[in-house]
């Protein structure tokens, strides 16, 4: 089953055209954003607006089919940051400048980890764009 166009647009529009885990603008990469699902097809999940959420193609790759991982400072396993349920800036901050994404909670440790939000690419990139003055985007501060 494929999902509409206009709700594809609908998702991507909504995110601000950027990925809704890592942040990048899809803009600034010159690579569309995809269709993740939070709970995995595989999983029982659907395509319905509330289980869809935009994304790089790294954050999706790297997220698969998972929907927990282990906080790594209390070794619980913890659901992934999900979206449509939780403000991004609740859950994580940019630190280093805003080179890296650092998690305020259990689930935000967890999730940057699993997708590896920020493996040595990303925060090369993620440099260069603060020299720009492109990042990070302006709804969320650096620390």
């Amino acid at each position: 089953m494929s999902i509409p166009a206009s709700l594809r647009q609908q998702v991507i529009a909504e995110a601000q055209y950027r990925c809704e885990y890592c942040k990048t603008s899809s803009r600034l990469t010159g690579t569309p954003l995809v269709m993740e699902h939070i709970l995995p097809r595989s999983l029982g999940g659907n395509d319905a607006r509330s289980n869809l959420a935009a994304s790089c193609y790294r954050c999706n790759e790297f997220k698969g089919i998972k929907t927990h991982a282990k906080d790594p400072e209390t070794g619980q396993l913890v659901s992934l940051f999900n979206p449509r349920q939780q403000d991004w800036n609740s859950e994580f901050t940019w630190g280093n400048g805003g080179t890296h994404i650092l998690g305020r909670t259990p689930t935000g440790r967890a999730t940057v980890l699993a997708l590896r939000l920020n493996n040595e690419q990303m925060v090369e990139a993620r440099a260069i764009w603060i020299d720009f003055g492109w990042h990070p985007p302006a709804d969320s501060t650096p620390t």
